[in-house]
Protein backbone atom coordinates (compact mmCIF):
# COMPACT_ATOMS: atom_id res chain seq x y z
CA UNK A 1 0.00 0.00 0.00
CA UNK A 2 1.39 3.45 -0.66
CA UNK A 3 0.04 6.56 0.07
CA UNK A 4 -0.16 9.56 -2.40
CA UNK A 5 2.33 12.62 -1.75
CA UNK A 6 0.88 16.12 -0.05
CA UNK A 7 -0.90 18.21 -1.89
CA UNK A 8 -1.93 22.15 -1.61
CA UNK A 9 -4.61 23.60 -3.87
CA UNK A 10 -4.93 21.16 -6.14
CA UNK A 11 -1.29 20.86 -7.18
CA UNK A 12 1.74 18.71 -6.37
CA UNK A 13 3.54 20.65 -3.71
CA UNK A 14 7.57 20.84 -4.41
CA UNK A 15 10.16 18.24 -3.20
CA UNK A 16 10.76 19.68 -0.24
CA UNK A 17 11.77 17.30 3.09
CA UNK A 18 9.11 18.09 5.34
CA UNK A 19 10.11 17.06 9.05
CA UNK A 20 7.04 15.76 11.26
CA UNK A 21 8.33 14.42 14.95
CA UNK A 22 10.88 11.57 14.05
CA UNK A 23 9.91 11.72 10.04
CA UNK A 24 11.11 12.12 7.48
CA UNK A 25 8.93 12.43 3.99
CA UNK A 26 9.97 12.96 0.66
CA UNK A 27 7.88 13.68 -2.33
CA UNK A 28 7.87 11.80 -4.98
CA UNK A 29 5.97 12.19 -8.17
CA UNK A 30 2.91 10.01 -9.12
CA UNK A 31 3.55 7.21 -11.88
CA UNK A 32 2.47 8.82 -15.08
CA UNK A 33 -1.13 6.43 -15.60
CA UNK A 34 -2.21 8.68 -12.44
CA UNK A 35 -1.82 12.16 -13.12
CA UNK A 36 -4.98 13.51 -14.30
CA UNK A 37 -6.75 17.23 -14.26
CA UNK A 38 -7.33 17.89 -10.64
CA UNK A 39 -10.72 18.84 -9.69
CA UNK A 40 -11.17 22.49 -8.39
CA UNK A 41 -11.49 21.87 -4.27
CA UNK A 42 -11.83 24.08 -1.97
CA UNK A 43 -8.86 25.72 -0.14
CA UNK A 44 -7.64 23.08 2.83
CA UNK A 45 -6.92 24.38 5.92
CA UNK A 46 -3.40 24.12 7.25
CA UNK A 47 -4.51 21.16 10.08
CA UNK A 48 -5.59 19.39 6.91
CA UNK A 49 -2.39 19.38 5.59
CA UNK A 50 -0.65 17.91 8.42
CA UNK A 51 -3.19 15.43 9.23
CA UNK A 52 -2.50 14.38 5.21
CA UNK A 53 0.80 14.12 6.21
CA UNK A 54 0.65 12.13 8.92
CA UNK A 55 -1.96 9.56 7.33
CA UNK A 56 0.90 9.17 4.85
CA UNK A 57 3.43 8.71 7.15
CA UNK A 58 1.53 6.51 9.21
CA UNK A 59 0.50 4.76 5.58
CA UNK A 60 4.13 4.58 4.99
CA UNK A 61 4.64 2.88 8.97
CA UNK A 62 2.18 0.44 7.84
CA UNK A 63 4.03 -0.97 4.59
CA UNK A 64 7.42 -0.56 6.02
CA UNK A 65 5.86 -3.16 8.65
CA UNK A 66 4.35 -5.30 6.27
CA UNK A 67 7.06 -5.54 4.04
CA UNK A 68 9.10 -6.61 6.98
CA UNK A 69 6.67 -8.99 8.16
CA UNK A 70 6.73 -10.41 4.37
CA UNK A 71 10.34 -10.49 4.78
CA UNK A 72 10.14 -12.35 7.99
CA UNK A 73 7.95 -14.69 6.72
CA UNK A 74 9.98 -15.84 3.71
CA UNK A 75 13.38 -15.58 5.88
CA UNK A 76 11.00 -17.98 8.05
CA UNK A 77 9.83 -19.72 5.52
CA UNK A 78 13.34 -20.15 4.12
CA UNK A 79 14.69 -21.18 7.06
CA UNK A 80 11.93 -24.25 7.27
CA UNK A 81 12.67 -25.10 3.54
CA UNK A 82 16.50 -25.15 4.47
CA UNK A 83 15.09 -26.93 7.43
CA UNK A 84 13.54 -29.29 5.21
CA UNK A 85 16.21 -29.89 3.19
CA UNK A 86 18.66 -30.45 5.68
CA UNK A 87 16.59 -33.32 7.07
CA UNK A 88 16.16 -34.98 3.60
CA UNK A 89 19.84 -34.81 2.98
CA UNK A 90 20.06 -35.98 6.61
CA UNK A 91 17.57 -38.66 5.54
CA UNK A 92 19.41 -39.55 2.25
CA UNK A 93 23.03 -39.26 4.23
CA UNK A 94 21.63 -41.81 6.91
CA UNK A 95 19.67 -44.07 4.42
CA UNK A 96 22.79 -44.33 2.20
CA UNK A 97 24.75 -45.02 5.35
CA UNK A 98 22.09 -48.05 6.41
CA UNK A 99 22.22 -49.16 2.68
CA UNK A 100 26.08 -49.23 2.53
CA UNK A 101 25.56 -50.88 6.41
CA UNK A 102 23.45 -53.47 5.14
CA UNK A 103 25.54 -54.17 2.23
CA UNK A 104 28.70 -54.15 4.26
CA UNK A 105 26.51 -56.84 6.93
CA UNK A 106 25.74 -58.92 3.46
CA UNK A 107 28.72 -58.72 1.73
CA UNK A 108 30.43 -60.05 5.69
CA UNK A 109 27.69 -62.45 6.03
CA UNK A 110 28.14 -64.12 1.89
CA UNK A 111 31.93 -63.93 3.34
CA UNK A 112 31.18 -65.89 6.62
CA UNK A 113 29.14 -68.36 5.04
CA UNK A 114 31.85 -69.00 2.76
CA UNK A 115 34.50 -69.28 5.54
CA UNK A 116 31.92 -71.28 7.15
CA UNK A 117 31.45 -73.51 3.98
CA UNK A 118 34.99 -73.81 3.61
CA UNK A 119 35.54 -74.53 6.62
CA UNK A 120 33.05 -77.40 6.87
CA UNK A 121 34.77 -78.79 3.63
CA UNK A 122 38.36 -78.63 6.00
CA UNK A 123 37.22 -79.95 8.85
CA UNK A 124 35.46 -82.87 6.64
CA UNK A 125 38.41 -83.87 4.58
CA UNK A 126 40.30 -83.51 7.98
CA UNK A 127 37.81 -86.34 9.70
CA UNK A 128 37.67 -88.51 5.87
CA UNK A 129 41.86 -88.46 6.01
CA UNK A 130 41.81 -89.17 9.74
CA UNK A 131 39.05 -91.80 9.56
CA UNK A 132 41.34 -93.75 6.46
CA UNK A 133 44.24 -93.25 8.48
CA UNK A 134 42.23 -94.70 11.52
CA UNK A 135 41.52 -97.47 9.33
CA UNK A 136 44.47 -98.28 7.89
CA UNK A 137 45.93 -97.93 11.65
CA UNK A 138 43.28 -100.52 12.86
CA UNK A 139 43.37 -102.95 9.40
CA UNK A 140 47.30 -102.79 9.99
CA UNK A 141 46.65 -103.77 13.93
CA UNK A 142 44.18 -106.02 12.64
CA UNK A 143 46.82 -107.71 10.30
CA UNK A 144 49.50 -107.56 13.15
CA UNK A 145 47.09 -109.35 15.86
CA UNK A 146 45.98 -111.80 13.38
CA UNK A 147 49.61 -112.31 12.25
CA UNK A 148 50.55 -112.89 16.16
CA UNK A 149 47.63 -114.84 16.85
CA UNK A 150 48.63 -117.25 14.20
CA UNK A 151 52.52 -116.88 15.55
CA UNK A 152 50.83 -118.13 18.68
CA UNK A 153 48.51 -121.24 16.88
CA UNK A 154 51.67 -122.31 15.48
CA UNK A 155 53.71 -122.24 17.90
CA UNK A 156 51.22 -123.60 20.55
CA UNK A 157 50.74 -126.19 17.65
CA UNK A 158 54.65 -127.15 17.06
CA UNK A 159 54.77 -127.34 21.07
CA UNK A 160 52.50 -129.88 21.44
CA UNK A 161 53.52 -132.09 18.44
CA UNK A 162 57.23 -131.74 19.81
CA UNK A 163 56.08 -132.74 23.31
CA UNK A 164 53.85 -135.83 22.21
CA UNK A 165 56.96 -136.67 19.98
CA UNK A 166 59.35 -136.60 23.01
CA UNK A 167 56.86 -138.42 25.54
CA UNK A 168 56.61 -141.25 22.81
CA UNK A 169 60.61 -141.47 22.59
CA UNK A 170 60.90 -141.43 26.38
CA UNK A 171 58.06 -144.01 26.52
CA UNK A 172 60.25 -146.09 24.03
CA UNK A 173 63.27 -145.34 25.95
CA UNK A 174 61.87 -146.91 29.59
CA UNK A 175 59.49 -149.86 28.43
CA UNK A 176 61.64 -152.42 27.65
CA UNK A 177 63.89 -152.06 31.07
CA UNK A 178 60.51 -151.88 32.47
CA UNK A 179 59.22 -155.55 30.54
CA UNK A 180 62.35 -156.54 31.75
CA UNK A 181 61.85 -156.10 35.08
CA UNK A 182 58.11 -157.75 34.94
CA UNK A 183 59.21 -160.40 32.34
CA UNK A 184 58.09 -164.33 34.21
CA UNK A 185 58.59 -167.07 31.44
CA UNK A 186 55.75 -168.32 33.28
CA UNK A 187 53.58 -165.27 33.95
CA UNK A 188 54.05 -164.23 30.11
CA UNK A 189 51.21 -161.61 29.96
CA UNK A 190 52.93 -159.58 33.16
CA UNK A 191 54.97 -158.15 30.73
CA UNK A 192 52.04 -156.03 29.60
CA UNK A 193 52.29 -154.42 33.11
CA UNK A 194 54.51 -151.52 31.79
CA UNK A 195 51.72 -150.68 29.22
CA UNK A 196 49.63 -150.72 32.01
CA UNK A 197 51.40 -147.72 34.05
CA UNK A 198 52.69 -145.85 30.78
CA UNK A 199 49.26 -145.90 29.50
CA UNK A 200 47.55 -145.03 32.72
CA UNK A 201 49.72 -142.10 32.68
CA UNK A 202 48.51 -140.86 29.71
CA UNK A 203 44.69 -141.66 30.38
CA UNK A 204 45.12 -139.18 33.28
CA UNK A 205 46.59 -136.70 31.29
CA UNK A 206 43.94 -136.80 28.86
CA UNK A 207 41.49 -136.29 31.61
CA UNK A 208 43.17 -133.16 32.22
CA UNK A 209 42.62 -132.23 29.38
CA UNK A 210 38.92 -132.49 29.68
CA UNK A 211 39.14 -130.72 32.77
CA UNK A 212 41.09 -127.63 31.45
CA UNK A 213 38.41 -127.74 28.32
CA UNK A 214 35.43 -127.52 30.69
CA UNK A 215 36.89 -125.01 33.89
CA UNK A 216 37.10 -128.06 36.11
CA UNK A 217 40.09 -128.67 38.61
CA UNK A 218 43.11 -130.39 37.70
CA UNK A 219 45.31 -130.46 40.58
CA UNK A 220 43.94 -133.86 41.31
CA UNK A 221 44.78 -135.55 38.01
CA UNK A 222 48.19 -133.86 37.90
CA UNK A 223 49.26 -135.28 41.20
CA UNK A 224 47.71 -139.21 39.69
CA UNK A 225 50.27 -138.43 37.06
CA UNK A 226 53.40 -137.49 38.41
CA UNK A 227 52.67 -140.30 41.11
CA UNK A 228 52.52 -142.99 38.41
CA UNK A 229 55.54 -140.92 36.27
CA UNK A 230 57.65 -141.58 39.85
CA UNK A 231 56.30 -145.36 40.15
CA UNK A 232 57.77 -145.84 36.58
CA UNK A 233 61.05 -144.37 37.23
CA UNK A 234 61.50 -146.21 40.52
CA UNK A 235 61.21 -149.47 38.42
CA UNK A 236 63.70 -148.40 35.62
CA UNK A 237 66.35 -147.62 38.34
CA UNK A 238 65.83 -150.45 40.52
CA UNK A 239 66.02 -153.03 37.85
CA UNK A 240 68.21 -151.38 36.26
CA UNK A 241 70.90 -150.99 38.62
CA UNK A 242 70.46 -154.87 39.47
CA UNK A 243 70.58 -155.98 36.06
CA UNK A 244 72.16 -153.37 34.05
CA UNK A 245 74.49 -150.50 34.54
CA UNK A 246 73.84 -147.34 36.22
CA UNK A 247 73.55 -145.05 32.78
CA UNK A 248 71.07 -147.34 31.93
CA UNK A 249 69.31 -147.30 35.27
CA UNK A 250 69.59 -143.08 34.58
CA UNK A 251 68.78 -142.71 31.14
CA UNK A 252 65.28 -145.01 31.63
CA UNK A 253 64.09 -143.55 34.88
CA UNK A 254 64.16 -140.06 33.37
CA UNK A 255 62.58 -141.30 30.25
CA UNK A 256 59.63 -142.48 32.76
CA UNK A 257 59.81 -139.06 34.31
CA UNK A 258 60.65 -136.73 31.10
CA UNK A 259 57.77 -137.67 29.20
CA UNK A 260 54.90 -137.15 31.18
CA UNK A 261 56.49 -134.02 33.19
CA UNK A 262 57.33 -132.34 29.29
CA UNK A 263 53.30 -133.09 28.37
CA UNK A 264 52.14 -131.67 31.96
CA UNK A 265 54.12 -128.66 31.14
CA UNK A 266 52.48 -128.00 27.67
CA UNK A 267 49.27 -128.22 29.76
CA UNK A 268 50.42 -126.13 32.98
CA UNK A 269 50.62 -123.43 30.05
CA UNK A 270 47.41 -123.83 28.87
CA UNK A 271 45.91 -123.41 32.31
CA UNK A 272 47.71 -120.18 32.71
CA UNK A 273 46.53 -119.11 29.61
CA UNK A 274 43.02 -120.19 30.24
CA UNK A 275 42.70 -118.69 33.67
CA UNK A 276 44.94 -115.43 31.88
CA UNK A 277 47.80 -115.86 34.63
CA UNK A 278 50.66 -112.90 33.55
CA UNK A 279 54.24 -113.96 33.45
CA UNK A 280 56.66 -113.03 35.02
CA UNK A 281 57.62 -110.13 32.79
CA UNK A 282 54.53 -108.76 32.45
CA UNK A 283 53.62 -108.93 36.26
CA UNK A 284 56.47 -106.58 36.61
CA UNK A 285 55.39 -104.22 34.13
CA UNK A 286 51.83 -104.62 35.75
CA UNK A 287 53.46 -103.37 38.26
CA UNK A 288 55.05 -100.60 37.56
CA UNK A 289 52.50 -99.36 35.74
CA UNK A 290 50.17 -99.48 38.62
CA UNK A 291 52.85 -97.62 40.90
CA UNK A 292 52.61 -94.99 38.09
CA UNK A 293 48.58 -94.67 38.27
CA UNK A 294 48.56 -94.66 41.64
CA UNK A 295 51.50 -91.74 41.71
CA UNK A 296 49.76 -89.53 39.19
CA UNK A 297 46.55 -90.10 41.07
CA UNK A 298 47.90 -89.36 44.02
CA UNK A 299 49.73 -86.10 42.51
CA UNK A 300 46.36 -85.01 40.88
CA UNK A 301 44.36 -85.22 44.11
CA UNK A 302 46.95 -83.12 45.50
CA UNK A 303 46.32 -80.70 42.64
CA UNK A 304 42.50 -80.42 42.76
CA UNK A 305 43.10 -80.09 46.56
CA UNK A 306 45.54 -77.24 46.40
CA UNK A 307 43.20 -75.68 43.56
CA UNK A 308 40.20 -75.91 45.66
CA UNK A 309 41.45 -74.25 48.62
CA UNK A 310 42.92 -71.25 46.55
CA UNK A 311 39.58 -70.80 45.03
CA UNK A 312 38.17 -71.05 48.52
CA UNK A 313 40.54 -68.63 49.58
CA UNK A 314 40.08 -66.67 46.46
CA UNK A 315 36.02 -66.62 46.95
CA UNK A 316 36.60 -65.63 50.58
CA UNK A 317 38.84 -62.89 49.81
CA UNK A 318 36.66 -61.42 46.93
CA UNK A 319 33.68 -61.45 49.41
CA UNK A 320 35.44 -60.09 52.17
CA UNK A 321 36.69 -56.97 49.56
CA UNK A 322 33.34 -56.69 48.17
CA UNK A 323 31.34 -56.50 51.77
CA UNK A 324 34.20 -53.94 53.05
CA UNK A 325 33.17 -51.69 49.54
CA UNK A 326 29.16 -52.01 50.07
CA UNK A 327 30.28 -50.85 53.97
CA UNK A 328 32.18 -47.99 52.50
CA UNK A 329 29.71 -46.94 49.39
CA UNK A 330 26.50 -48.28 51.13
CA UNK A 331 26.33 -47.59 54.98
CA UNK A 332 22.57 -46.83 54.99
CA UNK A 333 22.04 -50.04 52.66
CA UNK A 334 24.24 -52.00 55.13
CA UNK A 335 22.87 -50.86 58.41
CA UNK A 336 20.01 -52.29 57.26
CA UNK A 337 20.93 -55.72 55.70
CA UNK A 338 23.12 -55.97 59.05
CA UNK A 339 19.14 -55.70 60.71
CA UNK A 340 17.62 -58.45 58.26
CA UNK A 341 20.59 -60.49 58.57
CA UNK A 342 19.94 -60.78 62.20
CA UNK A 343 16.02 -61.92 61.99
CA UNK A 344 17.13 -63.57 59.39
CA UNK A 345 20.02 -65.95 60.90
CA UNK A 346 21.92 -64.75 57.90
CA UNK A 347 25.02 -62.95 56.54
CA UNK A 348 24.16 -59.30 55.47
CA UNK A 349 25.82 -60.11 52.33
CA UNK A 350 23.79 -62.87 51.86
CA UNK A 351 22.14 -63.16 48.53
CA UNK A 352 18.61 -63.43 50.01
CA UNK A 353 19.87 -60.28 52.39
CA UNK A 354 21.42 -57.79 50.07
CA UNK A 355 19.01 -57.82 47.48
CA UNK A 356 15.96 -57.02 49.96
CA UNK A 357 17.90 -54.46 52.23
CA UNK A 358 19.05 -52.71 49.14
CA UNK A 359 14.95 -52.51 47.80
CA UNK A 360 14.33 -50.98 51.44
CA UNK A 361 16.34 -48.13 51.14
CA UNK A 362 16.87 -47.23 47.51
CA UNK A 363 13.44 -48.49 46.23
CA UNK A 364 15.13 -50.59 42.83
CA UNK A 365 16.73 -53.62 42.49
CA UNK A 366 20.80 -53.35 43.36
CA UNK A 367 22.50 -52.01 40.91
CA UNK A 368 20.08 -49.01 40.02
CA UNK A 369 19.69 -45.62 41.62
CA UNK A 370 17.75 -42.55 41.32
CA UNK A 371 20.58 -40.90 39.54
CA UNK A 372 20.89 -43.32 37.44
CA UNK A 373 17.84 -43.86 36.17
CA UNK A 374 16.94 -40.28 35.70
CA UNK A 375 20.54 -40.44 33.56
CA UNK A 376 19.04 -43.43 31.32
CA UNK A 377 16.04 -41.42 31.09
CA UNK A 378 17.61 -38.30 29.86
CA UNK A 379 19.96 -40.63 27.39
CA UNK A 380 17.15 -42.17 26.19
CA UNK A 381 15.23 -38.86 24.72
CA UNK A 382 18.71 -37.86 23.60
CA UNK A 383 18.95 -40.69 21.49
CA UNK A 384 15.17 -40.05 20.24
CA UNK A 385 15.84 -36.54 19.40
CA UNK A 386 18.76 -37.26 17.58
CA UNK A 387 16.71 -40.49 15.75
CA UNK A 388 13.27 -38.31 15.23
CA UNK A 389 15.27 -35.03 14.61
CA UNK A 390 12.80 -33.52 17.45
CA UNK A 391 14.41 -31.07 20.29
CA UNK A 392 14.77 -32.52 23.49
CA UNK A 393 12.80 -29.98 25.06
CA UNK A 394 9.98 -30.59 22.76
CA UNK A 395 9.81 -34.49 23.66
CA UNK A 396 9.55 -33.61 27.20
CA UNK A 397 7.19 -31.62 26.70
CA UNK A 398 5.09 -34.01 24.50
CA UNK A 399 5.83 -37.02 27.03
CA UNK A 400 4.94 -34.33 29.64
CA UNK A 401 1.73 -32.93 27.82
CA UNK A 402 -1.92 -32.90 29.58
CA UNK A 403 -3.72 -35.19 28.70
CA UNK A 404 -7.34 -35.48 30.38
CA UNK A 405 -10.19 -38.03 29.96
CA UNK A 406 -13.09 -35.79 28.73
CA UNK A 407 -15.41 -38.67 29.56
CA UNK A 408 -15.70 -41.35 32.00
CA UNK A 409 -15.29 -44.61 31.14
CA UNK A 410 -18.34 -47.21 30.35
CA UNK A 411 -18.75 -50.96 31.88
CA UNK A 412 -20.25 -52.08 29.37
CA UNK A 413 -18.56 -51.62 26.08
CA UNK A 414 -21.41 -51.23 23.35
CA UNK A 415 -22.83 -47.68 25.25
CA UNK A 416 -21.01 -45.22 24.44
CA UNK A 417 -19.43 -42.78 26.87
CA UNK A 418 -21.61 -39.54 27.93
CA UNK A 419 -20.14 -36.66 28.70
CA UNK A 420 -22.09 -34.90 31.75
CA UNK A 421 -21.58 -31.51 33.63
CA UNK A 422 -18.66 -31.86 36.24
CA UNK A 423 -16.89 -34.59 34.44
CA UNK A 424 -13.72 -33.11 33.89
CA UNK A 425 -12.14 -30.23 36.11
CA UNK A 426 -12.41 -26.48 34.34
CA UNK A 427 -9.11 -25.54 32.98
CA UNK A 428 -7.61 -22.80 34.61
CA UNK A 429 -8.28 -18.88 33.31
CA UNK A 430 -4.65 -18.81 32.34
CA UNK A 431 -4.76 -21.21 29.77
CA UNK A 432 -8.14 -19.71 28.26
CA UNK A 433 -6.61 -16.25 28.21
CA UNK A 434 -3.14 -18.40 26.55
CA UNK A 435 -5.97 -19.66 24.07
CA UNK A 436 -7.43 -16.21 23.28
CA UNK A 437 -4.04 -14.71 22.52
CA UNK A 438 -2.83 -17.50 19.83
CA UNK A 439 -6.24 -17.46 18.29
CA UNK A 440 -6.04 -13.45 17.92
CA UNK A 441 -2.82 -13.53 16.89
CA UNK A 442 -3.40 -16.55 14.02
CA UNK A 443 -6.38 -14.12 13.25
CA UNK A 444 -4.29 -11.29 12.52
CA UNK A 445 -1.40 -13.05 10.33
CA UNK A 446 -4.52 -14.34 8.10
CA UNK A 447 -5.89 -10.74 7.82
CA UNK A 448 -2.68 -8.87 6.87
CA UNK A 449 -3.10 -7.66 3.16
CA UNK A 450 0.59 -8.37 2.88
Amino acid sequence: MTASPPKANGSTRPRTPLQFADWRIEATPEPAEEQRTPEPQPEPAVDAEVARARAWAEAEERRVAAEAAAEERRIKAQAEADAIRGAAEENARRLRLANDRQERKDREAVAASEAKIAESNRQRDEAERARQKDQQQADEQQRSEDAAAQEIADADDKWRKYAIRFAIVCGIVSLPVQMSFFWNPRAPWMAAAPIMLEGAAWVVHRGARAAVASRRLVWHYRTIVWLLAFVAAGVNLYHGLHSFDPGTALATAFASIAGPGVWDLHEHGRIRKRDGVLTRRERKAKKRADARAEALKKLEEKTQRFEKEAAEKAAAEARQKLSEERQREFPKVWAEAVKIGAALGKAPDDPAVWPRAYRNIEGCDPGDSIESITARRGAEKRVQAALTGTPVNTLSKTTTAQRGVQTPRSGYKPVPPVRKKGDTTRYHRAAGRAHGDLLRAKNSTQKDPS
